[in-house]
């Protein structure tokens, strides 16, 4: 069974220390590191290149909880490491499709249908998705019995040398992510940009290409599984009620954002929103060099924004002018985003061409404020990547037209209250649906002209009929998708294809929705 004394240093070879290290030294140099003396370009020694650990697999045996695609990847990494693998899920085999039939195939032995406490004893480790609760009963046992139960971030960084950025934060993790990737990318870096979103971490491990740098978009699920994780640059956008439905409260939350710093040194950077009352109330805790978004002229280091301007300043840096007018992106909360990759990326080395293309040419994501269509003068925008009440409250501030709201789906245990205010002044019409279509009427169904949906295609026609010229139709789900779909980019894609039905055969929709609302 693994224990602390048994993690291993991952150690040099005689012919790695002369020329592996030297060339990872270079590598590394590219990243600028803040110093109590400012912005150094000091690289890692060759002790803090070669000393992150990893772990002795041969022959161990892990359970992976959660069989999809994290899950698999996982598995793959352990079997080919030589561990014996199990891989325990809620799903029966013809539910988990190819995930189960890959798995079978590599030799990997599965425990479908539930998870049993006897098949996690006598195991030397488990590994966690981060679609599992972390507190579930069989985890707990395990911990207990001493066993040690990891996620798949934690895993994968025992093997990762090269530098982390890692983004978290309630909403703006994917935009802030993929952003910062750019502008390393356009700054001359080869990276790695993955995570929480597109690829799991572990998949960068189980590849022989090498990155110089790694940009990882990190949820609290995966800060809840961590031990040694410690990102050189660690981001936390801004804290708000969220998964409710998977934490005791909101203290037991805000601890599980707050554990993207607990392992950070002296020579680590944080960038946090200097605004966010939340996120200061952690700042006692973080132990590394910060700066700072999101704030006026107060002689904090970070980046400050006015008009179409953000100016960064850091430590032994003159401060730098970037641009912002050709920025796309819609909202206040968007030149949030913008501001903290523009720090983490300067940080880990991108320069000032490089950011300001990235400023410039950055379309955006897909399910996040996406511009769909104009239908007969009305336009229709596709937020469903907006699974809590805080991200719908940024989009509607983001939105001077009155706006038709397309809200629901499966409640995640938060307040819908926080949206009444702008549910008065800016939202002309409320369509709710899914299992917290109730909920939401019941709250907001006073404040303006509301409605219930059976379905998101009966929704959109409804929204259609209501909608006049210069109208705005915003489906901002305030919900997760798992009632109707199997994750918010199915809803985000069924939205769309509804809107385009509008466009190209106006007059059969309006005979569905007076039918059925059915596609």
């Amino acid at each position: 069974m693994f224990s602390n004394h048994q993690v291993e240093a991952k150690a040099a070879t005689h012919n790695d220390s002369a020329q592996g290290c030297a060339r990872r030294l270079k590598n590394i140099s590219l990243r600028a590191r803040i110093t109590n003396t400012g912005i150094a370009q000091s690289g890692w020694t060759d002790e803090q290149i070669i000393g992150k650990t990893s772990l002795n697999l041969k022959d161990k045996k892990v359970i992976v909880v959660g069989l999809a695609r994290t899950g698999l990847a996982v598995a793959r990494f352990l079997k080919d490491r030589g561990a014996q693998v199990t891989a325990t899920d809620l799903k029966q085999e013809d539910e988990l499709g190819s995930y189960a039939q890959e798995a079978l195939a590599m030799g990997i032995s599965l425990k479908l249908g539930a998870h049993k406490i006897e098949g996690f004893m006598g195991s030397d480790l488990v590994v966690v998705s981060p679609g599992v609760p972390h507190s579930i009963t069989p985890l707990e046992v395990a911990r207990r019995a001493g066993i040690p139960v990891i996620g798949e971030v934690e895993l994968a960084s025992r093997y990762i040398k090269e530098p982390i950025v890692a983004i978290t934060g309630t909403n703006g993790k994917t935009t802030t992510t993929s952003l910062v990737g750019k502008m390393l990318e356009a700054s001359g870096h080869n990276v790695f940009v993955g995570g929480n979103i597109g690829a799991p971490l572990i998949d960068y491990v189980n590849t022989s290409v090498r990155a110089e740098t790694i940009v990882a978009e990190i949820s609290s699920f995966q800060l809840d599984t961590i031990e040694h994780f410690r990102p050189e640059v660690g981001v936390l956008l801004n804290i708000t009620e969220d998964h409710l439905d998977r934490y005791n409260d909101f203290s037991d939350y805000v601890r599980s954002k707050g554990r993207l710093f607990e392992n950070q040194g002296s020579t680590d950077v944080a960038v946090l929103n200097g605004t966010d009352p939340t996120v200061s109330k952690l700042e006692s805790l973080i132990d590394s060099q910060r700066l700072y978004f999101n704030i006026n002229n107060s002689g904090l280091h970070g980046a400050v924004m006015r008009d179409k301007e953000m100016t960064c300043s850091l430590p032994g840096r003159p401060p730098v002018v970037l641009s912002l007018a050709k920025f796309r992106l819609k909202g206040s909360h968007n030149l949030e985003n913008a501001a903290a990759a523009s720090l983490a990326a300067f940080v880990a080395g991108g320069n000032q061409a490089g950011l300001q293309m990235a400023l410039d040419t950055f379309d955006g994501l897909h399910h996040r404020l996406e511009y769909v269509r104009d239908v007969n003068g009305v336009q229709y925008y596709n937020d469903s990547k907006a699974t809590n009440v805080d991200a719908v409250k940024r989009s509607l501030e983001s939105f001077d037209s009155r706006v038709i709201l397309i809200m629901g789906g499966r409640d995640k245990g938060g307040s819908y209250t926080l949206l009444k205010g702008l549910i008065k002044e800016r939202v002309k019409r409320l369509i709710a649906l899914g299992e917290a279509r109730e909920k939401i009427l019941n709250c907001l169904g006073a404040l303006t002209s509301t409605e219930g949906a059976r379905n998101l295609a009966e929704a959109v026609c409804l929204a259609h009929k209501g909608a006049a010229p210069g109208d705005i139709v915003l489906l901002s789900p305030g919900c997760s998708s798992f009632d109707m779909f199997t994750d918010y980019a199915k809803r985000g894609v069924a939205f769309c294809e509804a809107v385009k039905d509008l466009h190209d055969q106006l007059p059969l929709m309006r005979r569905k929705c007076c039918v059925d609302g059915k596609k």
